[in-house]
């Protein structure tokens, strides 16, 4: 029988292989909508994170819930931020008469 350790080690580092290389082929112009669509899985993320912090077991399981929350909070807080201020670039300046 495999190890569920070993398999979700094997996960974590596929997912983050896949990760970079999706990341670095992205060309800089669809880095906006590449954000949002980011910001919308770190929501996912939360809400797990959520799940896992109040699942009412105690010890390391509710301290590393509420962790991924405080990280998964600030990812998708910063990233509407940032994509905010890049599509503030994008719109037209207004002219004073």
């Amino acid at each position: 029988m495999i190890d569920p350790l070993l398999v979700s080690v094997y996960v974590f580092v596929l997912a983050i292989f896949v990760g970079f290389e999706t990341i670095t082929k992205v060309p800089p112009l669809l880095h906006t909508p590449l954000m949002s669509g980011t910001n919308a899985i770190s929501g996912i993320t939360l809400v797990g994170a959520l799940i896992s912090a109040g699942a009412g077991h105690y010890g390391l399981s509710t301290i590393l819930g509420l962790l991924a929350v405080i990280i998964a909070t600030i990812n998708v807080v910063g990233g509407f931020l940032v994509t905010d201020r890049m599509l503030e670039m994008f719109k037209k300046s207004k002219k004073k008469d």
